[in-house]
């Protein structure tokens, strides 16, 4: 058991959210049912004063969270192979695969990558999630940056919310798009469908930008770079599948496959055996919570997407 302290500000795109909603937001390294378990123990409070976990918030107070910290659910180190691409006593990089679960859940008791960092730093059991303060989904693939101390948990997180950590993105969409843009929609839990988010109204979702920059086009799909404004589930995928550019290969937002006419036989071979989102975290820069010095690191899209872009090419080439 450890002491958890938290001290930030309610975001003002929080405003008219309820209390738990917004814990929720601002510190996703804990559970929902962990943060309304804390309100209602009276270990949150709102400007000084204990609320309720539905009370409404205006945007800009300040929430305080003391509260003692247990295990939510007992996790075995597993060896699984991880690239790091840095580490020091404070945190470490790694370029995660596709594939790889980050937490624990439905269906994913074990193999992923939060048993993975407790094999690797045995002390990241008494981190929440294992020091992880960010995520990445399991079929999308690169980089991510995991806290090893209490104080470098605590700064990374703050980071994140306030947006200080710049994540950019390679994606392979469909369509041949002339230029670049940005989609600014807020995005919330699909009204339906609960594995799925969607663009919902101001009052139902919450804000998500997305900036997006051509890199090549083909002749029916386009390569693009994408950097986020804010850090939503789902983001870049419900974005682009919104402005009607969905990543190939997602399955929950890609839709049909889409074939260029006159395809060779390699190119329509790929796409049809592209079956995960085309989605790479390339680039992440942020600095040093502990030393304050400025760090960023990149990563080349793994193997399988490479394959993609360069029969894109091909197909292109030869039209």
């Amino acid at each position: 058991m450890s002491a958890v302290q938290h001290r930030a500000q309610v975001p003002l795109d929080e405003a008219g959210r309820r209390l738990d909603q917004a814990l929720a937001a601002m510190f996703p390294q804990y559970s929902r049912s962990r943060l309304s378990s804390w309100v209602r123990e009276g270990a949150v409070t709102v400007d000084g004063a204990v609320v309720a976990p539905k009370q409404r918030l205006q945007g800009g107070e300040w929430v305080q969270i003391d509260a003692r910290l247990e295990d939510e659910v007992p996790l075995a180190p597993q060896a699984i192979a991880l690239d790091i691409r840095h580490e020091d006593d404070d945190l470490l990089v790694l370029n995660k695969p596709a594939g790889l679960v980050v937490h624990p859940g439905a269906g994913n008791a074990d193999g992923t990558l939060q048993n993975a960092l407790l094999h690797h730093y045995a002390r990241l059991a008494e981190l929440p999630r294992a020091g992880i303060v960010h995520r990445l989904d399991k079929d999308t693939s690169g980089l991510m940056v995991v806290a090893k101390t209490l104080p470098a948990h605590t700064a990374l997180v703050a980071m994140l919310s306030r947006h200080d950590v710049q994540r950019q993105y390679a994606a392979v969409v469909r369509g041949a798009l002339v230029a670049g843009g940005t989609v600014d929609a807020p995005l919330g839990r699909h009204p339906v469908d609960r594995l799925r988010q969607a663009v919902r109204n101001e009052d139902t979702g919450k804000r998500a930008v997305t900036h997006y920059r051509l890199r090549e086009r083909y002749r029916a799909h386009s390569l693009i770079q994408c950097n986020l404004e804010t850090g939503r589930t789902h983001q870049i995928r419900v974005h682009m599948a919104h402005v009607q550019h969905p990543l190939v290969g997602d399955p929950l937002y890609g839709g049909h496959l889409h074939l260029p006419k006159g395809a060779s036989e390699h190119l329509v071979e790929t796409l049809r055996g592209f079956r995960r989102q085309a989605l790479h975290a390339e680039r992440l820069a942020f600095v040093h919570p502990i030393r304050e010095v400025e760090m960023a690191f990149e990563a080349d899209a793994p193997e399988d997407m490479q394959n993609l872009i360069a029969a894109l090419r091909e197909d292109a080439a030869q039209a």
